[in-house]
């Protein structure tokens, strides 16, 4: 195992706890076991983990994005209250979501603000012409704002890397867009390390990474990529993904394929201060 970092941040982890949903027509249940209801629950395990600060991220998962609207309150407590924690607003593309939209995007200047959450998991498309009139606004806001747009990526549907890549081409010359997940699953990372995410590099786009819910081969496969184009070092972030993800396992994977050199130093700390100051 190679040498872990002297330090490290999380750039995308969650707060709130959410109701039980009946998922894919089962019981129902609350998969994220972790999910931490207050502040302090969330610093104890920062402590445990010895995470020095972190992006925090309303906790979604359930179709009704109202409880996700609602604990943007809790992250802009959670980031006044510590210096240790830097908030990521959620908003929505979907037109039916538009005026609790406008509500989150209203708060964009508010302290501590770094970022805007969005998803396509809970509906809408960026292909869908319906969503045009929210992704504008919300890329508006994070350009007048200097705030970085987070967008989940996973394979098939509306989070297809082919999808969600037509954001990176609309937008990410001005705006920097964090793709959580890499893609996601095996069809996106091989999309993006064949090519994609380096050629947006070399186009001058603003795209970041971070490698939660990556399948094993994919980050042994970019660190290998980063080293032999010698590019797309500083576009990649270590994250948790609590409670979705967990930290140990995203952590030992991340620490053995960027080898504990300089790639190292740059995944775990150096490009999220760049980036989220």
């Amino acid at each position: 195992m190679a040498k872990g970092p002297s330090r490290h941040i999380d750039a995308h982890r969650h707060i709130g706890v959410l109701p039980a949903f009946p998922f894919y027509g089962g019981p129902p249940v609350n998969p994220d076991v972790n999910a931490r209801a207050t502040i302090e629950e969330l610093i104890a395990d920062m402590d445990r983990e010895g995470t020095e600060r972190a992006l925090v991220i309303p906790n979604y998962g359930v179709p009704d994005p109202s409880h996700s609207f609602a604990l943007n309150d809790l992250v802009l407590e959670a980031s006044a209250k510590s210096d240790r924690i830097s908030a990521a607003l959620w908003a929505s593309p979907r037109p039916q979501d538009a005026e609790l939209t406008d509500r989150s995007l209203a708060l964009a200047s508010e302290s501590g603000v770094k970022a805007i959450k969005i998803s396509f998991l809970l509906g809408g498309s960026a292909e869908d012409p319906e969503c045009q009139v929210q992704l504008d606004k919300v890329f508006a806001t994070a350009k007048a704002n200097n705030l970085v747009v987070h967008v989940h990526t996973s394979p098939g549907a509306a989070s297809d890397i082919d999808k969600v890549g037509l954001l990176v081409e609309r937008y990410a010359d001005e705006t920097p867009i964090h793709l959580v997940h890499f893609g996601g699953g095996v069809s996106g990372h091989i999309k993006l390390i064949g090519t994609r995410f380096f050629d947006w590099i070399e186009a001058g786009k603003k795209v970041y990474t971070d490698l939660t819910w990556s399948v094993g081969f994919a980050p042994q496969w970019l660190a290998r990529e980063i080293d032999r184009r010698g590019i797309g070092g500083d576009r990649v972030l270590f994250a948790s993904d609590q409670p979705w993800g967990e930290f140990a396992g995203e952590y030992a994977r991340l620490v053995d394929a960027t080898g504990g050199g300089e790639l190292t130093g740059l995944v775990f700390h150096d490009n999220y201060e760049r980036l989220y100051g």
